[in-house]
């Protein structure tokens, strides 16, 4: 009996140990099998994170990484200027025009004051034909020349020539005193061309007035050109000093090209003067100070 017991409880006992290693067994396995979900959704989530990567470095949506309102910069270049250089005013004119334009003062061209002459010139002439007691012929010619850079910030040179185009025909226009006011378009002086001509009246007598401005490229011309009858001498013709005034100009333009090493510009024939040209003189803006010393 004592035997048999003895068996029974060694048998009891391997029964108990072969119980606690098939519960270890299936421990590990449900640990294993636990831990399987846990390792794809780790996969899963890293996997989701590089897509979404991916689209941010792409371009994607996310805000955080697009900047908002980004575009692209402008560019920082303008086209360069044509003209570099300009003409020596007081021999920008042959002297057969001068010598239609001022007869008795052919010589008496004074270069005025510039800090630059590569961007800013001028030359006047005066010419006094005096004929004793029958009084007098007054000649008076200027012409200045303005010259542009393109800059990034304020554009190209033509842009900026053809405003100051427009400003200077608006001094021309808007003279004090002033009577008779007509603009009239030139062609065959560079890309924009406008007489404006007017009667002024002064101490010393009655003025015709002819002022041409022109641009050519990044160059504006400016042509005062008056002419008055003194002591009694008729006033001269206010046609035949236009024509001269526009000659003046033409030749004044060609003077810029061949300053350059180009062929003489001219203008199209389609070339209108500006709006302001055409329209009434603004009563704003004040007279150029070329317009200023006339007389």
């Amino acid at each position: 009996m004592q035997r048999v017991a003895v068996q029974r409880d060694d048998q009891r006992a391997r029964n108990e140990r072969n119980a606690q290693r098939r519960a270890g067994r299936l421990r590990r396995g449900l640990v294993c099998a636990a831990a399987v979900p846990a390792v794809a959704l780790f996969a899963a989530a890293c996997s989701s994170g590089s897509d979404d990567s991916a689209k941010d470095v792409g371009g994607g949506s996310n805000p955080a990484t697009a900047p908002a309102g980004s575009t692209t910069a402008p560019s920082s270049t303008v086209q360069a200027a044509k003209y570099q250089t300009l003409p020596k005013p007081c021999a920008a004119l042959s002297k057969k025009t001068l010598t239609q334009l001022v007869p008795k003062g052919v010589t008496s061209g004074k270069d005025g004051a510039s800090d630059d002459t590569a961007t800013r010139s001028s030359c006047s002439w005066s010419s006094l034909d005096n004929n004793g007691v029958k009084g007098s012929q007054f000649r008076w010619l200027n012409i200045s020349f303005l010259r542009f850079d393109s800059d990034a910030g304020r554009g190209t040179g033509d842009k900026q020539a053809e405003a100051y185009y427009t400003t200077q025909l608006q001094d021309a226009q808007s003279v004090s005193g002033a009577k008779n006011t007509k603009s009239v378009p030139v062609t065959g002086a560079g890309d924009q061309a406008t007489v404006v001509r007017y009667d002024l009246k002064k101490k010393e007598g009655a003025f015709k007035q002819q002022t041409v401005v022109a641009r050519v490229a990044n160059v504006v011309v400016t042509v005062d050109y008056n002419g008055a009858g003194l002591a009694g001498e008729k006033t001269p013709d206010a046609d035949t000093l236009t024509k001269a005034a526009e000659a003046a100009a033409k030749e004044a333009v060609a003077a810029v090209s061949s300053s350059n090493g180009s062929a003489p510009a001219t203008s199209s024939p389609s070339a209108t003067p500006s709006k302001s040209a055409s329209g009434s003189p603004s009563a704003s803006v004040s007279p150029s100070k070329s317009s200023a010393k006339k007389g």
